[in-house]
């Protein structure tokens, strides 16, 4: 991976921005896993392609720092921390480092940078997985696990929103648990061995023919028409049809429907390897032609990229 320092940074932060780890044939990180096939495989196949500004990967150096100060510190008697497993899954290796795990506890703990809003809207099916796979390498070499613990430290909490909202995370540090169970290791088990089994049919394939990712895997945030009231920029009812809003707003207040179009967030904004994504490339084409709908409406034309109702 080539970096960038667009900002003309200090050589300490682009020398840190540099420290990332290459692809080892065969070998694939728990974080890794947690992608999707396509991203995963696009990844690996450009790696020595791919392009990051030392800007962009800020928050990455932030966590680095958070892991580095933290390792530093002295470990409780039936603790240890920094340690990477290895275990294999067959034909391929399975790597996975955790920050802590507490014997006493049976509990295996993972720190994070995050944003409120992580915590906000609650979502934590990927920490619970990356932590049900350590625990599951970590069984497999005779330490016992019961729990799983994210200590989540939170980069853009304000202070003043906790003080007026109870339901805005009150600390900067939040921990999320979660227990597992017997059945728990046997579905992680089975998402391993299903896994690797995508990423070996999906190799033998071309770029193209990668299996697309998931609406869920692109973080898509479906299409919505929003109830509006005129001069008010936030809806009064989201819907996830028309029909839905002229009902509503045939039933309640407002002046207009809005339609809101979709949007795959992971491709626009988050997934490294984009660039070598068809379906990312034909998103792009399709956001230009919206462009120059909307540049056609402010000439005088009828061409329409959305509406209002």
């Amino acid at each position: 991976m080539k970096i960038t320092n667009k900002a003309n940074l200090p050589a300490p932060l682009v020398a840190m921005a540099s420290d990332n780890y290459p692809p080892q044939p065969g070998v694939y990180r728990v974080t890794s896993l947690l992608k999707s096939v396509r991203e995963v495989l696009l990844e690996r196949r450009h790696w020595d392609e791919l392009e990051s500004d030392v800007a962009d990967r800020i928050w990455l150096l932030f966590g680095t720092a958070v892991h580095s100060v933290l390792e530093r510190q002295p470990e409780g008697a039936m603790q240890f921390s920094e340690t990477r497993l290895t275990m294999p899954v067959g034909e391929y290796t399975l790597s996975g480092q955790f920050d802590l795990y507490d014997a006493g506890e049976e509990m295996v703990i993972d720190y994070k940078t995050a944003s409120v809003w992580k915590i906000i809207f609650g979502d934590y099916t990927d920490w619970r997985r990356q932590l049900l796979v350590y625990a599951y390498m970590l069984r497999s070499i005779g330490f016992a696990v019961r729990r799983g613990q994210i200590v989540a430290f939170l980069k853009d909490h304000v202070k003043s929103k906790a003080a007026h909202d109870p339901s805005y995370p009150q600390q900067p540090v939040v921990t999320v648990s979660f227990d597992f169970a017997e059945s728990d290791f046997k579905e992680c088990e089975e998402w391993l061995q299903a896994k690797f089994a995508a990423i070996a049919e999906a190799e033998a394939l071309p770029d193209e023919a990668l299996p697309l990712c998931t609406a869920e895997e692109r973080w898509n945030r479906s299409e919505k028409w929003a109830v509006m009231a005129k001069g008010k920029k936030k809806a009064r009812k989201l819907c996830d049809s028309e029909a839905e809003a002229e009902l509503w707003l045939m039933n309640n207040s407002g002046d207009y429907i809005q339609y809101r179009p979709g949007e795959d967030r992971k491709c626009l904004d988050y997934c490294s390897a984009h660039e070598f994504c068809d379906y990312y490339r034909a998103l792009m084409e399709a956001k230009e032609e919206e462009r120059h709908g909307i540049q056609d409406i402010e000439s005088g034309r009828d061409r329409v990229p959305h509406r209002n109702l």
